[in-house]
C-alpha cells in the first residue's frame, strides 16, 4: 500500500511539473498549422475581452492530416507573469470546464488537404469570471493530457487609467537606437494598502512576450496615481519588419524569386536577404511582425487557402558564417521562438543560411536575429536598430489584492511611436 501512495505521489508531481512547465504559447504536434486568436474581425489585434462583456475572439487552426477529430479545449487561469493561479477551474470559469470544437470545413481548392477548426471565445456553455490571464488549452477526445496546442488570451476589468509618451532616450548610448516608454497609471478606487507590491505593470513591443518589461516599479506614488519614469524602461527600436506577399502563389510578388509548381504541392522560393544594419532608416506601413490569412482569388482563405514551403536564405557579409552567432528566422510566423528546429542552416556551398516553413496564404511579416552561441539569452537585431521606428507598445495593468489568490488585469494601454512624435513625418 505504501509503494502505491509514493506511485501516485510522484505521478500527481510530474503532472504538476508538466502544468507549470506548459508555454502560454505553442504547438505541441506536428500535424497542427496556422493558428490563431483574434478579435473577431481583426487579425492585428491582440486577444483581449471585457470582463462579463459581448466581446468575441475567434480561435482558428488547420488539422494537416485532412480527417475529423475531437478536439476540446479549456482555459487556465494565470498569474501576471504566466504561471498557474492557485485557483480551482469552478473559481473562475461558468458553465462547463471543457467543450468541443464542432465547428469545421474540409479544404476546398487546395492542393494542400487540411480541415480547418473555428470557435468564437467565449462560448455561452462556458466562459471566465474573472480578470486576468488565461491560456486556453486544446486538446483532444476529452483527455486534457492529449495536449495540442496553447494560446494567450486576457480579460480585462478596466479600473484603471494608462498614459503614455514614447521618448528619446537621455543616454547617449541609447539615444539613437532605443525608445523609452514613460507612463502613469491612475488606478481609482482600488484598495491599495500598498500599490508598488500589489500592483504590476507589464510592457509589450509589438504584442511580443519573449522581451517584454517586467517588474518596474513606480518612481513616484501620487495616492492611486503611480508614474515610471525608469531609466532601464527601453526597447531597441528595430527596424521596419520586412514582408513578403503570398496571397497568391501564381503571381509571383516582388518579394519571389521563383516557384515550383508540382501536382500536389508548391514550393515559393524567395529572393536573398541580407544585413541592413549600416543601411539608412525608410519608414514603410508594416504589420509589426505579425501576419494575416488572405487570399486575392479565394472567397473564404480560411478553408480555400493553399499551404506552400516557402525558403528563407540569408546571406552573411562576403558569405562567410558568422562564427559566434546562431541566425533564426523570426516573428509571427515563427511564434518567436528560438527552437532549434527553426535554426537557420549556413549551406557553404551557396554561402548562406537557410530554412524553410509551410506557409498558408497569406501576407507575412519576419526579420532575422542573431542569438550569441556562448550566451543564447542573448540576441540582436541584424537589420540594426533606429529611433525613429514605427513600433506598438501595450501597457498591461496587474493588481492584485492582498486576500486574492490571483492577478487581476485592471487596465491596458495601446501607444504608437510614430503617432506619439509628431516631429516624426511619414
Amino acid at each position: 500500500m505504501k509503494s502505491l501512495k509514493v506511485v501516485f505521489f510522484l505521478l500527481f508531481f510530474i503532472a504538476g511539473e508538466n502544468l507549470l512547465a506548459q508555454a502560454p504559447d505553442r504547438v505541441y504536434v506536428n500535424n497542427i498549422a496556422t493558428v490563431r486568436l483574434h478579435p473577431a474581425g481583426n487579425q492585428l489585434a491582440m486577444a483581449i475581452i471585457n470582463l462579463n462583456s459581448n466581446d468575441q475572439l475567434e480561435l482558428s487552426f488547420d488539422d494537416l492530416d485532412g480527417d475529423t477529430k475531437y478536439y476540446y479545449y479549456t482555459y487556465q487561469l494565470c498569474n501576471s507573469d504566466w504561471t498557474p493561479a492557485n485557483l480551482g477551474q469552478f473559481d473562475y470559469i461558468k458553465g462547463f470546464t471543457q467543450n468541443r470544437i464542432t465547428d469545421y470545413h474540409y479544404s476546398a481548392v487546395a492542393l494542400t488537404r487540411y480541415t480547418h477548426y473555428r470557435i468564437m471565445l467565449p462560448d455561452r456553455n462556458m466562459y471566465p469570471t474573472r480578470s486576468g490571464n488565461y491560456i486556453v488549452k486544446v486538446f483532444l477526445n476529452g483527455d486534457t493530457s492529449q495536449l495540442v496546442f496553447t494560446k494567450r488570451l486576457m480579460v480585462l476589468d478596466n479600473k484603471s487609467d494608462v498614459n503614455a509618451r514614447i521618448m528619446q532616450p537621455f543616454n547617449p548610448q541609447y539615444a539613437e537606437t532605443h525608445q523609452k516608454i514613460q507612463f502613469v497609471v491612475n488606478a481609482k478606487g482600488l484598495d491599495q494598502l500598498n500599490p508598488s507590491q500589489q500592483i504590476k505593470v507589464v510592457v509589450l513591443q509589438n504584442s511580443r512576450w519573449d522581451n517584454a518589461l517586467t517588474n518596474l516599479k513606480p518612481t513616484m506614488i501620487r495616492g492611486s496615481r503611480l508614474e515610471y519614469n525608469n531609466d532601464n524602461s527601453i526597447f531597441p527600436a528595430g527596424r521596419e519588419w520586412r514582408w513578403v506577399d503570398l496571397r497568391d502563389f501564381h503571381l509571383q510578388s516582388e518579394r519571389v524569386l521563383t516557384a515550383n509548381y508540382k501536382r500536389n504541392s508548391t514550393d515559393i522560393y524567395l529572393k536573398n536577404d541580407g544585413p541592413l544594419a549600416g543601411m539608412h532608416y525608410l519608414y514603410y506601413t508594416d504589420l509589426n511582425g505579425l501576419y494575416t490569412i488572405e487570399s486575392t482569388r479565394d472567397t473564404n482563405p480560411y478553408w480555400e487557402g493553399d499551404y506552400a514551403t516557402v525558403y528563407f536564405s540569408f546571406v552573411p557579409p562576403n558569405g562567410i558564417a558568422y562564427p559566434d552567432k546562431d541566425i533564426y528566422l523570426f516573428g509571427q510566423l515563427t511564434n518567436y521562438n528560438f527552437t532549434d528546429s527553426l535554426k537557420m542552416i549556413f549551406n557553404p556551398d551557396k554561402k548562406k543560411y537557410e530554412t524553410r516553413l509551410f506557409l498558408k496564404q497569406g501576407y507575412y511579416n519576419y526579420t532575422y536575429l542573431a542569438v550569441d552561441k556562448n550566451n543564447p539569452a542573448t540576441y540582436s537585431e541584424m537589420d540594426g536598430n533606429f529611433f525613429e521606428t514605427e513600433n506598438l507598445y501595450t501597457i498591461l495593468v496587474y493588481y492584485k489584492s492582498f486576500s486574492s489568490r490571483a492577478d487581476e488585469l485592471i487596465g491596458i494601454g495601446n501607444f504608437n511611436s510614430r503617432a506619439e512624435q509628431p516631429s516624426l513625418g511619414f
